[in-house]
């Protein structure tokens, strides 16, 4: 069982950053893909990055493509969403998920996911 630990959200103004942490629980044996997810008020949620075991394949939606960069250290366990030049569209919750499958973690079907954190971004 995997538990993962979102932190890092919160109040920001437009074009500013944010640096996403999400740590899996300690002793976590495996290779998992990971990846972050947004859902705002009244939206169904969106993929937004994944990454795979090695780290050497990236995807991102297109929404935030040149501003958001998704990395891990398996040493920590974590992976981390670095966001720049926010916007007011990027308002939301958001959740980290994990799989044993990059494809699964893409497509929102993970066999974990963090609690999430809050992301505001002010006008």
């Amino acid at each position: 069982q995997v538990q993962l630990v979102e932190s890092g959200g919160g109040l920001v103004q437009a074009g500013g950053s944010l640096r996403l942490s999400c740590a899996a629980s300690e002793g976590t044996s495996g290779t998992y893909a990971m990846g972050w997810f947004r859902q705002a008020p009244g939206k169904v949620r969106e993929f937004v990055a994944a990454i795979n075991w090695a780290g050497d394949a990236l995807y991102y939606a297109d929404s935030v493509k040149g501003r958001f960069t998704i990395s891990r250290d398996n040493g920590k366990n974590t992976v981390y969403l670095q966001m720049s030049s926010l916007k007011p569209e990027d308002t939301a919750v958001y959740y980290c998920a994990a799989d044993a499958r990059t494809r699964a973690v893409r497509e929102g079907l993970g066999d974990y996911w963090g609690q999430g954190t809050q992301v505001t971004v002010s006008s």
